[in-house]
């Protein structure tokens, strides 16, 4: 047997071959499955590829993440955890302190991430000064989407203020088209809802209110404006909008059957994958109300605890994502902000150099804060609190009164 295999060894020498070199792979989890998330998913694989990184795909449907965060628990509790998973705001903070987060401060060192990351992304890339995590991107949501031709043909610009706003959705009734589309479900209500509040509000009722949770604030009468507005704004849904996914009403404006969207950035990789362009067949505006202040929500990927043989593969994908050049591919097709500071908006079209310019501005003016809806103003416990009364009263289960007095009273329940 030993001379049969020195004779391989010494046969393949002689022939010029090398033993096979096993194949690195990644194995991620990630709820990109609608088709512009899908192809801008397709960049990275497409990257990691060159450097004979094969991608496996555990893909888990659902715009909020919440099936895919408990397929995620099924296989770290069964000892068996991806390389990486897609994981937002304050869930990044939840699994980094519970020990099965990766150490990437060598990746980051190497990499010059302290330098590259915006701080209010950084503070959930980390774990107890270790970094974990590296995002993908930055979104926000507290954008418009609105059918360019709707807007012509109703003779109108896009709306800065709520009452315009209202103005417009009237005129996009009187079309027979549905006003404004929207998907039924906790997540979609709630981006509608922090958007309406930032609107009536300001930045400062916003961080007030959502963010340092002020039992005042939350039963405020700005708060019951923002109640009341929303229930103005199911006036203008169509009937079936109820458990709609996003990209079901983005298909609606990209069709003309509805006139606008209130939406992440996301929505807009539904546009250019439908070949749509910006300010030729869609307007994106800031929610009326709300340009200066951005609601961010950013994909980070984090890393788990793996075997020695496994790490190499992982550092590798870790690199690539924050690489110049996949944050340029990815985010153009995406339609969010590249989460490395300092990258070109040459290669963006009209929506991206908005987007990229204000967060640089939002940064500077202190008005760049976490999205509640997505996980980066609060923990699931208070989020989910919020969730229960926003869709309740959208729904007509509760009235504005009832919203005003519960929404404190729940909170306080989840603290």
């Amino acid at each position: 047997m030993r001379i049969r295999k020195l004779a391989f060894v010494l046969t393949a020498g002689v022939l010029g071959l090398a033993p096979a070199k096993a194949q690195e792979q990644v194995e991620v989890l990630h709820w990109w499955t609608a088709g512009g998330e899908a192809a801008a998913l397709s960049v990275l694989k497409d990257n990691l590829a060159k450097q004979g990184v094969t991608w496996k795909d555990m893909p888990v449907a659902g715009g909020s993440g919440v099936q895919a965060m408990t397929a995620l628990r099924a296989r770290v509790t069964a000892g068996t955890p991806p390389t990486a998973a897609q994981l937002l705001g304050f869930n990044l903070r939840d699994w980094g302190s519970q020990g099965f987060a990766a150490n990437l401060d060598d990746v980051a060192k190497a990499n010059d991430w302290e330098k590259l990351v915006p701080e209010p992304l950084k503070a959930f890339s980390k774990d107890a000064g270790h970094w974990v995590a590296v995002p993908v991107n930055i979104h926000s949501t507290n954008w418009l989407w609105i059918n360019k031709a709707a807007l012509d043909k109703a003779g109108l610009q896009p709306p800065k203020t709520l009452d315009e706003f209202i103005a417009m959705l009237d005129a996009f009734k009187a079309q027979g088209i549905t006003a404004l589309a929207h998907g039924g479900s906790p997540w979609q209500d709630t981006t509608l809802w922090e958007a309406v509040v930032l609107s009536i509000g300001g930045m400062d009722f916003y961080k007030k209110a959502v963010l340092q949770l002020d039992p005042a604030a939350l039963k405020s009468d700005k708060m019951r404006k923002a109640f009341d507005t929303m229930t103005k704004l199911r006036g203008y849904f169509d009937k079936g909008f109820s458990g709609r996914d996003w990209n079901l009403s983005t298909a609606m404006v990209i069709k003309g059957e509805a006139g606008a969207q209130e939406m992440g950035d996301w929505a807009k990789g539904e546009f250019i994958g439908a070949k749509k362009v910006p300010d030729q067949d869609f307007v994106c505006i800031r929610f009326p109300g709300t340009q200066g202040n951005v609601l961010f929500n950013a994909d980070q990927f984090m890393m788990f605890k793996l075997g020695a043989k496994d790490i190499p593969a992982q550092h590798k994908m870790a690199a690539a994502v924050l690489d110049t050049s996949f944050q340029i591919a990815f985010n153009k097709v995406k339609g969010s902000a590249p989460a490395r500071l300092g990258v070109s908006d040459a290669e963006f079209d009209a929506c991206g150099k908005k987007g990229i310019k204000d967060v640089a501005e939002a940064m500077a003016a202190g008005t760049m804060v976490g999205s509640l809806a997505h996980g980066y103003a609060q923990p699931d416990s208070i989020k989910n609190a919020f969730f229960d009364v926003v869709t309740q009263h959208l729904n007509g289960q509760l009235t504005t009164d009832q919203a005003l007095t519960r929404l404190p009273a729940a909170i306080a329940a989840a603290k």
